[in-house]
C-alpha cells in the first residue's frame, strides 16, 4: 500500500508518499508560498537525479498546489509511480481535535464539520489542514482520506492534569483545558522506547520533543499523562519564537504600556519572543556557535532551556511516582549533545548516568541509547517520524474498512 502523507499550512502544503510494504519514503517535498511567491521541492531519496530544488511555480491555491505535486509524482522526469491509481490513502496532519477525537479517524462530513468546530483553538492550522482534506478530495474523490490529530495522543490526560483553576463556566462554554502537541512525535517515540525497554508491562517515560516548536509529556504505560502545552501550541517550555509559560499578569502589563492589541500582543508571544527575543535568532546551531564564541545571551538560553527541562523531567517524574527512562528527539533533541549531559547531570540524583562519549557521537543521524549500563533510568535519543505514524494510522483505518 503507498500512502500520500499531507501536511497543510496556511500558505504551504508539505508532502510523502510511503510505500507501506517496507515503510520506505518514496518521495518527500514542500509547496511554499502558496497564492504568492511559490516555490515547490521535491525530493527521491533512491535518486536524487529527480529531485527538484525550490522551483518557482504558479500556484493559486492548495489545489494547485496538490495538482503540481501529483504530477511530479508520476511524471517520466521526476516520478515514482506510474499512475495516481498506485496512491490507495491519504493521511492529512490536523493540529487541533479539541476533545471530539481521541485517535485518528476516516473523514467524513461529520468529522470535517468537527473539525471545523475547533477552528477557534487552532485558527492558524485547523483551516489550512481541512482545506488541504478538501483539495485532495476533489482531485482523488474516491481515495479513502484519514485525520490524524496532533492533539490526540493526549487526550487520555487526566481531569487533574488538563484542567486549569479558572471559572468553571470558561471550560463549559468555550472548551479552555490543556489539550498538549506533537502528539504524534510522542506517540511515535514512546511506543518506541517502550519496545527499547523490552516491552514491560508498566513504563514510565518523558518524552523531550525538542524544536522549534518544543513540548515534553508524561507517559505511563504508553498513554499521556501529563504535557507541557495547553490550549494552544504557547504553553511550556521556551521555544524559537514562543515565550513558553509566563505570568500571565505580564500580558495585560505589556499591552497597557506599549498599547498593543490582543492580535498584537499574541504576535508578541508567539513569533517574536523565545530565543528570538532574548538574542535575535532561533536558529539552534547559531546559538550554539555564539554561546561558544562567548556570547552572554547566547549562554543565557541554554542554561535557561536547561534548567527548564530539569524541571520539568524532574516534576514529571515525582507526578508519575518514577521514572524508568527519558528520550530526547526533535530538531534539537536529536542533534544538541550538550543539552543532553547537562540537563543528565542535573538529574544524577535520582540515578541518571550517561555515557558521554556515545552522547556526542549521537549528533546529526544516528540514535539509541546515551545511558550507561548502570544508570537507573534508561536515556535514549529517538528520531522522531511524524509523518511515518500518520501512514501507520491511516493504512490501519483503510484495511479496517
Amino acid at each position: 500500500m503507498k500512502i500520500l502523507v499531507v501536511n497543510a499550512g496556511s500558505s504551504s502544503l508539505k508532502y510523502q508518499l510511503i510505500d507501506m510494504e517496507n515503510e520506505a519514503v518514496l518521495a518527500k517535498g514542500n509547496c511554499e508560498q502558496i497564492g504568492t511567491e511559490s516555490t515547490f521541492t521535491h525530493k527521491v531519496p533512491a535518486d536524487e537525479s529527480k529531485n527538484i530544488k525550490a522551483k518557482p511555480m504558479e500556484m493559486a491555491d492548495h489545489g494547485a498546489a496538490l495538482q503540481i505535486v501529483l504530477d511530479a509524482l508520476v511524471s517520466e522526469e521526476n516520478g515514482v509511480i506510474k499512475s495516481m491509481d498506485e496512491i490507495e490513502a491519504v493521511g492529512h496532519r490536523v493540529l487541533h481535535g479539541g476533545e471530539k477525537f481521541s485517535g485518528s479517524v476516516l473523514v467524513n462530513d461529520k468529522v470535517e464539520e468537527a473539525i471545523t468546530e475547533c477552528f477557534d483553538l487552532g485558527p492558524l492550522h485547523n483551516p489550512a489542514n481541512l482545506t488541504g482534506i478538501k483539495a485532495c478530495q476533489k482531485i482523488m474523490p474516491n481515495v479513502p482520506q484519514v485525520a490524524v490529530f496532533d492533539t490526540g495522543f493526549h487526550q487520555t490526560m487526566p481531569d487533574y492534569a488538563y484542567m486549569y483553576a479558572l471559572p468553571y463556566e470558561y471550560y463549559e462554554k468555550y472548551s479552555i483545558r490543556r489539550y498538549g502537541f506533537h502528539g504524534t512525535s510522542h506517540r511515535f517515540v514512546s511506543k518506541k522506547c517502550i519496545d527499547l525497554l523490552g516491552n514491560p508491562e508498566h513504563s514510565k517515560i518523558v518524552t523531550c520533543h525538542l524544536g522549534n516548536g518544543s513540548s515534553i509529556s508524561a507517559v505511563v504505560d504508553g498513554k499521556c499523562f501529563d504535557t507541557t502545552m495547553g490550549v494552544t501550541p504557547l504553553e511550556g517550555i521556551m521555544m524559537g519564537t514562543r515565550c513558553g509559560s509566563i505570568d500571565p499578569a505580564i500580558v495585560p502589563i505589556i499591552m497597557k504600556k506599549e498599547g498593543l492589541t490582543a492580535d498584537q500582543m499574541d504576535t508578541v508571544m508567539n513569533k517574536k519572543s523565545g530565543m528570538l527575543g532574548l538574542c535575535g535568532t532561533s536558529d539552534n546551531r547559531t546559538i550554539e556557535s555564539r554561546a561558544k564564541e562567548g556570547d552572554e545571551r547566547a549562554k543565557l538560553i541554554e542554561s535557561m532551556l536547561c534548567h527548564q527541562l530539569t524541571k520539568y523531567i524532574g516534576g514529571y517524574a515525582a507526578a508519575m511516582g518514577g521514572l524508568d527512562a527519558i528520550v530526547f528527539t526533535g530538531g534539537i533533541g536529536e542533534n544538541n549533545p550538550q543539552y543532553r549531559d547537562r540537563v543528565c547531570d542535573k538529574l544524577a540524583f535520582m540515578g541518571v548516568k550517561i555515557n558521554y562519549d556515545e552522547n556526542n557521537r549521537l549528533k546529526r543521524g544516528p540514535e539509541g541509547e546515551i545511558s550507561t549500563p548502570d544508570s537507573k533510568i534508561k536515556v535514549f535519543v529517538i528520531c522522531t517520524n511524524e509523518e511515518l505514524m500518520i501512514a501507520r494510522d491511516t493504512k490501519e483505518i483503510v484495511e479496517a474498512l
